[in-house]
């Protein structure tokens, strides 16, 4: 019943500083305020969303459409315009008052205007403080004072008027500047660069349209249910599915917008962008043609997602493209590249392997980024549909292959995905049994299990999480704990314990071929198997480590309308091992080694670091205040570099002065460059959670009564056949 069921996090970024996915076709010029209103289709939608979240069959916990919820959409969807209250001043808010409690008649009469006009002014005041900000660049700023910039104004009160927002803006781009004069440039590369900057972000929010207003209103509508509940338009719609079964039809390149131009970020290995050779990261793409002679159709100023739409397309067809070369100035002539369209599978996006020796121990690690099940070839009956966990087990054989003693599942930042890939791996490594309960709307609990017969890994097994690793996850890591089959290491995680289902708008009948896109709501909590719940707690580690971000800072209790934790009957099941007889020797001997462990020593120290410069929340803005700590980060990052050169460690620089850019001002092809040799810097959290379970093997080992009191003779699964 479940086998279609996602659990996902979702987010809502600032319409300001990210140009949404949008269904609409064409080009991306600049939307006037005339052309900003609400469509036919989009009133349809809104009533068929309507039409489902106020339903409690299909709601776990569904809420009346009133002035009561009105008022709370009201409120999301004036953050999700103006997060850091940068745009709006208190006289703006004043006069949205008319519009707090009339949303619910709006989405139930099928009138979205107020959404729309709230959205007219937010273009009008983006206008607006650009354009002072492009005024401040006139004159050079005083970096002598002792003035700061309060950076984080999510819980700043509204500006009381215009002169107010100036004065937060004056900080704001002198902050800018301090940060371009630190890294060198001068007080004309400083305005040409910030002057750009600003046009920018005007422009990008100028080519938001309507299909991305009703996408952001409509998602302060479904948030104001519950946090993991959520709108997506058709577009957003196709993006997220083709993230779930990690495979698209296109020419296998990552797009990044770059000023005018949609540039190459990265090439796909082994799609059919890199099997022709032709085509390079940091390359411009300028025009796009269909076909072996469609015309070709100039994308320059293009928003990136109508770029994405043209360049995609069905397996064998052709697609052609006008490009300029990454070292060709923007007046020199592109270059024609014809490329024909293929499956592309997203495998840097798949679970991947390594070994990592300890000692004469050695440790096999599964990284795996998230829960992916291909939903559609599943239900087609496919043997051979792509899943996290048919990708798992077929490393853990190649593992088992290269004898190593003990297994690390990593699922750090691994935010969730499909529920039955959650049920599916925990079979890999127990011989039959409850997973995880699930409590649907109207209380009625089941039990999801593995079924099958046999284990992929017997041996030792670790799970590696933080406070990122997410509802998939926490369902894997709580049943691994429950059962004690394997040692939980790192952070406590997110804590959610509610369950998403995709429901597609466009399956009610209707008369024309319009898209209404998909909306995830919440139908369900899951509870672990002792009957504990990782809603807001999530999973507390056997043996932890340095926290980065704790529960008042991230994690589901961030949430303010988060369902609550509570408890139900626990689901009987085996208890495959005792491992907290393990823990006060592991404990020990961890303490000892990473005090001593250089890496993991400079990762904690940067925790520290990190969590004490958050707090303050402000940014001197003092140039000699803010030198001096550039200065002792450079000589601590150098120090650091020193060591490790000494002690025979050939790494790339690990990081660099803050150049004073944003993303999208650096270059392509030396961000492409930087994050690929990220990937081979030190992983000090990974090496010792080997460590700790290399640890425990020796533990083990060596001591036969505490081995009896920490394996039962009652485990003996059987290792499923090649």
């Amino acid at each position: 019943m479940l086998k279609h069921k996602l659990i996902a996090l979702s987010a809502a970024l600032p319409l300001a500083l990210a140009v949404a996915a949008s269904s609409a076709p064409g080009g991306s010029a600049p939307t006037s305020l005339e052309e900003l209103s609400p469509s036919a289709e989009q009133a349809a939608a809104a009533r068929l969303v309507y039409g489902i979240l106020s339903d409690s069959r299909y709601v776990y916990r569904a809420k009346p459409l009133d002035d009561a919820l009105s008022a709370e959409i009201h409120r999301r969807y004036l953050e999700s315009l103006d997060s850091q209250k940068l745009f709006f001043t208190q006289a703006d808010i004043t006069r949205f008052e008319a519009y707090r409690n009339g949303h619910d008649d709006a989405i139930k009469n099928q009138r979205l205007d107020p959404a729309y006009e709230i959205f007219k002014t937010y273009l009008q005041r983006v206008d607006e403080r650009v354009a002072h900000a492009r005024r401040l660049l006139a004159k050079p700023f005083d970096f002598s004072s002792n003035e700061t910039w309060a950076y984080d104004r999510e819980d700043a009160r509204w500006a009381a008027n215009a002169a107010e927002l100036d004065e937060a803006w004056r900080k704001y781009v002198k902050n800018d500047a301090l940060r371009l004069r630190l890294a060198g440039r001068d007080q004309a590369e400083i305005r040409k660069t910030l002057d750009k900057r600003y046009a920018g972000l005007a422009e990008r929010v100028h080519e938001l349209r309507g299909d991305d207003v009703f996408e952001s209103f409509m998602n302060a509508y479904a948030t104001s249910i519950d946090p993991h509940t959520s709108y997506m338009a058709p577009r957003s719609a196709e993006n997220f599915n083709m993230q779930m079964r990690l495979s698209l039809e296109g020419i296998g390149a990552v797009l990044q917008r770059q000023d005018e131009f949609v540039v190459i970020r990265t090439i796909v290995p082994g799609g059919p962008a890199d099997n022709g050779g032709k085509l390079k990261v940091g390359d411009r793409v300028v025009a796009v043609g269909q076909g072996a002679s469609g015309p070709m159709v100039d994308v320059v100023g293009w928003r990136i997602d109508d770029v994405v739409a043209l360049i995609r397309g069905k397996k064998g067809t052709q697609v052609r493209l006008d490009v300029l070369p990454a070292e060709a100035g923007t007046d020199a002539k592109p270059q024609p590249i014809s490329i024909i369209r293929d499956k592309v599978k997203l495998e840097q996006q798949a679970a991947q392997k390594r070994v990592i020796d300890i000692g004469d121990r050695r440790i096999g690690v599964v990284e795996l980024p998230t829960f992916y099940l291909d939903f559609e070839a599943r239900r087609r009956g496919d043997k051979d549909a792509r899943s996290a966990t048919a990708d798992v087990a077929r490393l853990l054989r190649e593992l088992r292959a290269e004898k190593v003693d003990g297994v690390v599942i990593d699922l750090r930042d691994n935010g969730g995905g499909s529920l039955l890939e959650a049920v599916e791996l925990t079979g890999l490594f127990i011989d039959q049994g409850p997973v995880v309960q699930v409590r649907e709307t109207g209380g009625r609990v089941s039990v999801e299990s593995d079924d099958m017969t046999g284990v992929a890994w017997d041996g030792p097994l670790a799970v590696l999480v933080n406070r990122s690793s997410a509802s998939a996850s926490e369902i894997f890591a709580a049943a691994i704990q429950d059962y004690g089959r394997g040692l939980i290491i790192g952070e406590p995680t997110f804590g959610k314990g509610t369950v998403q289902s995709l429901i597609d708008l466009d399956r009610f009948p209707r008369k024309d071929q319009a898209k209404f896109g998909q909306v995830k709501l919440t139908v369900a909590q899951f509870f672990r198997v002792d009957g504990g719940t990782t809603q807001h707690a999530g999973v507390l580690p056997d043996l932890a480590f340095p926290v980065s971000l704790d529960a008042s800072e991230y994690g589901e209790s961030t949430y303010d309308n988060a369902l609550p934790a509570t408890r139900i009957a626990r689901a009987p099941h085996g208890n495959l091992g005792n491992l907290a007889a393990l823990r006060p020797q592991l404990l020990q001997q961890h303490k000892a080694r990473v005090a001593t462990d250089r890496e993991f020593r400079w990762w904690a120290e940067d925790v520290a670091t990190f969590r004490a410069e958050r707090d303050k929340k402000t940014l001197s803005l003092n140039e000699t205040v803010r030198a001096a700590e550039r200065d002792r980060l450079a000589a601590e990052r150098k120090q650091r570099e020193a060591e490790r050169k000494a002690a025979g460690i050939d790494v790339a620089s690990l990081a660099r002065d803050d150049d004073g850019l944003a993303a999208s001002e650096r270059s392509v092809a030396q961000q492409a460059a930087e994050e690929e040799a990220a990937k081979n810097r030190p992983d000090p959290l990974l090496r010792e959670s080997a460590a700790i379970l290399a640890d425990a093997l020796d533990l083990l080992s060596a001591d036969r009564q505490l081995t009896a009191q920490v394996l039962p003779v009652t485990r003996q699964p059987t290792v499923w056949a090649e």
